[in-house]
């Protein structure tokens, strides 16, 4: 019988272990997550029958047994310190204490470019700590079946057969045996499991958000020449320092033009309602307070007192106990004045405060690079916001124009309480009192209005506008009162008693700075003063305006309803020539096509359909809102210049004073070799290049474009259309600026590598103006955290400024020729599999979760924009996310290899290998495919296909996928010259590696749960199962580390 404390130190093995993902010998540190050195024989469970044995009593986690500070004989080398610290600590710990100074650890930390081995410890300890509430809350067993499944998934990684019996078509192998065990759980036993590794998954990302942050301290850290900011010198040329020192020392571009460039560039980030963030908000806001209590740990571990390292571990528990006892599923589909709130929050939590911490080094950065008199002006904007959550309803029946008022309004409730709460501080900070002998014109303004007795101006001055503020926050609730409400509702406050234009508060603001500057108090200006005038810059009255987004065929329903109103006939019959003309006759008129309201008149149902009567009423909305509420207007769907010319018509109907900038969006193959055709034809017309002020802006879409045609063909036609855009708005003398509708993932047209991703654009399309979005996860990965924010902010900056200096030449002809016939050869290949074979839909929807997608509440919109139809009606996203939990990845590479094999195979191999080596945008494409590949797994895939298709068509149609998924990866490791995809990332490697064994796990318990699932309809297991899938695709997300 063992004793209490033998049955304690168990049992927290076991839960240690199950952090621990053993390796045959211990790697040397690196950014892998999870990169733990192996326990001992002695420590690690070896069965599930040992394990049970010596479980046999539940953990209870008394305070006294969860100390931190195990003692250690002697001192490990210096790499290994972290790693053999770790392999002996018999309790989990965010402080293990080793004989010696604790500095050491530290030191160890700054030698290895960020400490990874910090990185080891924290997802060792809080899976560890994991482990043990497992243990408490549900059980020695389970947990000894937690422990079981990730060690066959560990040595189902290291073994050789990994995979092989599944390729080869037969045979067993170890992923059969996982597939046993996952087979013996019950249903209770499945779920829980379940969320033990997606858990683990989530906890880890945090502590990997916290190594990001370990890495870009280290950075900033090292001593450079110049004091100041030499740190930042010694970076690389993607940071913004780096940018400009390699400009400065390539001769070709004076500080001077560097200057202009960057108080001229703008980088516009998009938020949108996509719904790719699979994790409640809930346990975002958990994973958020686990990374700050591991920063808060970095600066106490040389140090912090015995008592401030208790209290974090403590708070570490308790953290971790409350997010296994959380429910991660969403259990409703949220409001889309939830969704706005919750996708907005990033801004208000940590970019209200990063951005203008950023600013202020990119000021500083100027003037130590480019001279003391080029730093950043107070009301430059390299940065705006905007957002989609509220304004797309594009597919989405749940955004009326009643709920983008509502939106609206909250977006100002809340900037009027961050700006107040802003000039409140400052009255505290901005106590003085100027002498009388350092006057000039914006002190005299202010003692004016305060009146010249005062003893502290500057406090009399902000004082009411603090409370001019808080007056436009009730004034914009009272509003949305109105909203919410059916009966009448007393207005106690109006328009003319708040600010409604930022113009008059900054003006305010930079008096106040000027005063101070003229008065000798520059340093007390250039504090909080110049960070508040920064953000309202930057956000304005209106926190964030949002973009209206509707699709072509609503508005063109809507004309038909005019036209048939008005009794000209109907527009859907006319042809484009005819559309065209009347809309550019109607623009030139006076004349209101309707009267405000008729659409709502009784019998005016006969010409204008719900549908219609919503989008007219949206026009409406938008004629109604005060400035910069909204932004864009963006057709989706956009085909022709009609498209195009009717909303403009029907803003300037529904009496717009400033009409939205019109956008079309080109998504199909189609659309896009159209686009600069369709452009022209607008820019011909007197009409309408009037009414665009010299300014046009274009969106490209990249999610339903590669979904169309397949990534390559779809990547060289958003290439070849932005060239040819350029120079049709070269010949009109429009400045025009692109909007890339990219999603998270490669598939979507994304590129991990911010810096990359911007400068491999075509030449002479970005001119220092990008507009781009980010959606779920990414914006919680990208922005989330404020050092990893500021990181982001300067990638966009310097890869702005790098790409309007550094030549580019456009590919040469044979090149271009290339790329045509790689493009035909792929699109071909990709659309004869996913629209015309008829076996494909049907094995699309067993081998994958597609079809039970639309069961996770993570966004307000449908997952098709229309209730019927196959891979054509269903949008990019779940079209994505349900090949990423397979791992097959197929829309990211198919059609790709049966391209470079055709030519490499035939008389044009020299010359596709010349262009793979010289045309950076074809290399940067095989390379992000390349990189997909790397995190792809057709073993984990084809079982998916064993367990769930039944069909035997298509069974053989999966047979052909797998065939040519390895014939795809032959010819991209052919092109390329790699032995093994993605060899060269050897931080990829590592971190898939890691995270492979559970993410595993994870597809082995989705493959069963599915299965049961469509076999258990109506029975009582049902609702478990549900969930459980559920949570296996929540943790495959956080694995794999997107979604859509």
């Amino acid at each position: 019988m063992l004793s209490g404390a033998s049955r304690r130190a168990t049992s927290r093995r076991a839960a240690v272990a199950m952090a621990s993902p053993s390796v045959v010998s211990p790697p040397r540190p690196s950014a892998s997550f999870a990169a733990v050195a192996a326990p001992s024989s002695s420590r690690a469970l070896v069965t599930t029958t040992d394990a049970t044995t010596t479980m046999t009593h539940r953990l209870r986690l008394h305070r006294h047994n969860l100390h931190l500070f195990p003692q250690q004989p002697q001192r490990p080398p210096h790499w290994e310190l972290g790693r053999r610290l770790l392999s002996s600590l018999a309790e989990p710990t965010l402080f293990p204490a080793i004989s010696g100074d604790a500095d050491d650890l530290v030191a160890t930390t700054k030698a290895d470019g960020g400490g990874d081995h910090l990185l080891w410890s924290d997802v060792r300890t809080m899976g560890a700590i994991l482990g043990e509430f497992i243990s408490v809350h549900d059980g020695d067993e389970v947990l000894a079946k937690v422990e079981t499944m990730r060690k066959m998934a560990r040595e189902s990684r290291q073994s050789s057969s990994w995979g092989e019996g599944e390729r080869e078509g037969g045979g067993s192998n170890r992923l059969d045996d996982m597939a046993d065990f996952a087979r013996g759980l019950t249903a209770r036993e499945l779920g829980v499991v379940s969320r033990a590794f997606s858990h683990f998954l989530g906890v880890a990302n945090a502590a990997e958000a916290q190594q990001r942050v370990r890495k870009l301290r280290a950075d900033l850290s090292k001593e450079g020449n110049d004091g100041l900011l030499g740190a930042l010198h010694e970076r690389k040329g993607d940071s913004t320092a780096g940018a400009i020192r390699g400009l400065l020392e390539g001769g070709d571009v004076s500080a001077g033009e560097i200057y202009d460039s960057i108080v001229t560039q703008t980088a516009e980030i998009v938020l949108t309602a996509h719904p790719t963030q699979v994790n409640r908000r809930t346990l975002l806001e958990k994973h958020g307070r686990l990374q700050r209590i591991l920063n808060e740990a970095d600066g106490l571990r040389s140090t912090g007192t015995p008592y401030q390292r208790k209290l974090l571990d403590d708070a570490l528990r308790r953290e971790i106990g409350s997010i296994w006892q959380t429910d991660e599923l969403s259990r409703s589909k949220p409001s889309v004045q939830s969704e706005a709130e919750r996708g907005t929050l990033v801004l208000e939590t940590v970019m209200w405060e990063a951005l203008p911490s950023f600013l202020r080094r990119l000021d500083a950065t100027m003037r130590s690079t480019l001279g003391e008199d080029r730093g950043l002006p107070l009301t430059a904007r390299p940065f705006k916001f905007a957002s989609w959550m509220g304004g797309d309803r594009d597919g989405n029946p749940n955004v009326t124009s009643t709920v983008t008022r509502e939106v609206c309004l909250t977006n100002r409730i809340k900037a009027a309480r961050l700006l107040e709460k802003d000039v409140r501080e400052l009255t505290s900070l901005i106590s003085g009192n100027p002498p009388r002998g350092r006057e000039s014109d914006a002190m005299d303004k202010i003692r004016e209005r305060v009146g010249y007795e005062s003893r502290a101006p500057f406090r009399s001055y902000l004082y009411p506008i603090a409370t001019k503020l808080a007056l436009t926050a009730k004034w914009a609730e009272q509003e949305l009162h109105k909203l919410e409400k059916d009966e009448p509702v007393t207005t106690n406050i109006y328009p003319d008693e708040v600010y409604l234009s930022k113009d008059e508060l900054m003006d305010e603001l930079l008096t106040v700075h000027r005063a101070l500057c003229d008065t000798g108090n520059a340093v007390t200006a250039d504090g909080r003063l110049s960070d508040l005038i920064r953000k309202l810059s930057a956000f304005g009255l209106t926190f964030v305006p949002l973009d209206v987004r509707q699709e072509s065929d609503r508005h063109a329903e809507v004309m038909d309803g005019v036209t048939r109103y008005l009794g000209l006939g109907s527009y859907a019959q006319w042809d484009e020539d005819t559309r065209v003309n009347w809309i550019t006759q109607q623009l030139q008129s006076k004349r209101p096509l309707l009267r405000a309201g008729a659409w709502n008149d009784p019998g005016s149902e006969r010409y204008f359909s719900e549908n219609a009567r919503e989008t007219l009423d949206t026009f409406a909305m938008i004629a109604d809102q005060y400035e910069d509420s909204l932004g864009a207007y963006v057709i989706s769907q956009c085909t022709s210049a009609s498209d195009v010319l009717s909303v403009l018509l029907l803003q300037v109907d529904a009496g717009v004073e400033k009409p939205l900038r019109v956008v079309p969006l080109f998504e199909t193959l189609d659309d896009l070799k159209g686009a600069a055709s369709t452009m022209e034809q607008l820019f011909k017309l007197p009409v309408y290049i009037g009414s665009i002020n010299g300014k046009q802006e274009v969106m490209v879409g990249y999610s339903d474009s590669a979904k169309d045609a397949g990534r390559l063909a779809a990547s060289w036609a958003q290439y070849e259309t932005q060239v040819q855009l350029a120079a049709v708005a070269k010949k009109y003398n429009v400045d025009q600026v692109y909007f890339h509708g990219k999603g998270g993932t490669v598939g979507r047209g994304a590129n991990p590598n911010t810096f990359n991703g911007i400068v491999s654009h075509a030449p002479g399309t970005i001119n220092g103006k990008y507009r781009v979005t980010e959606q779920g996860e990414m914006i919680d990965r990208n922005f989330g955290r404020p050092e990893i924010a500021e990181r982001s902010l300067d990638l966009y900056t310097a890869a702005l400024l790098a790409e309007k200096h550094t030549h580019r030449d456009l590919p040469k002809k044979e090149f271009k020729d290339m790329m045509d016939k790689l493009s035909e050869i792929s699109c071909e290949a990709y659309r004869k599999i996913v629209f015309k074979e008829e076996r494909f839909v049907p094995y699309f929807r067993t081998a994958t979760p597609e079809l039970e997608l639309a069961n996770l509440n993570i966004g307000s919109r449908p997952a098709k924009r229309k209730a019927s139809g196959g891979v054509e009606s269903l949008r990019a996203i779940p079209w994505i996310f349900a090949w990423t939990q397979t791992r097959l990845n197929l829309p990211t590479w198919l059609g790709v290899g049966e391209a470079i094999s055709e030519v490499l195979a035939g008389k044009d191999a020299d010359t596709l290998r010349k262009m793979y080596r010289e045309f950076g945008a074809f290399r940067t494409t095989i390379d992000l495919v390349e990189m997909i590949l790397s995190k792809s797994d057709s073993g984990i895939a084809r079982h998916y296909e064993k367990v769930l298709v039944t069909d035997p068509k298509a069974i053989e149609l999966g047979g052909e996928i797998m065939k040519t998924f390895h014939a795809t990866e032959s010819a991209i490791l052919d092109l390329s010259g790699h032995k093994t995809p993605a060899e060269n990332d050897r931080l990829l490697q590592r971190l898939m590696a890691v995270r492979n064994p559970y993410v595993d796990v994870l597809n082995v318990l989705q493959v069963e749960t599915l299965k049961r699932l469509r076999e258990s309809q109506g029975r009582p297991e049902e609702k478990v199962l549900q969930d459980t899938l559920l949570t296996t695709i929540t943790g495959i997300a956080n694995g794999m580390g997107n979604t859509g």
